[in-house]
């Protein structure tokens, strides 16, 4: 059953503060991933984690940007410190198949539009 409980649902933090986020997908899934959308601005990969292992980190800023997956179940995204331009939604997900690590033109997370 797909499904992930992320925590805390919202979280104002000041300026060099540590964020740790938290995503629990649904029991036997083997792939988390984590997205981050800034204002008006489209949604973009960060990192894809394969049991505890990292599959794909390549839309991930490493310079104050952490994740882990130590169990292979719950995930963690850490930013230290954070800084104005954090200000963004974050989101994860999780399923059993490979994402790709951009999307194809007209695809989202929630799927590919018809070309026009």
């Amino acid at each position: 059953e797909p499904g992930v409980s992320q925590t805390p649902r919202h979280k104002v933090a000041e300026i060099g503060q540590e964020v740790i986020l938290r995503c629990d997908p649904s029991s036997g899934h083997l792939f988390v991933h984590w997205y981050r959308q800034n204002l008006r601005q489209e949604m973009k990969f960060l990192i894809s984690f394969q049991y505890q292992n990292i599959a794909v980190d390549s839309g991930m800023p490493k310079e104050r940007f952490t994740a882990e997956r130590p169990n292979g179940m719950s995930s963690m995204l850490k930013i230290h410190p954070t800084e104005p331009r954090d200000s963004a939604v974050y989101l994860c997900s999780s399923g059993g198949t490979a994402w790709l690590s951009q999307f194809p033109p007209g695809c989202k997370p929630s799927g590919c539009s018809p070309p026009s």
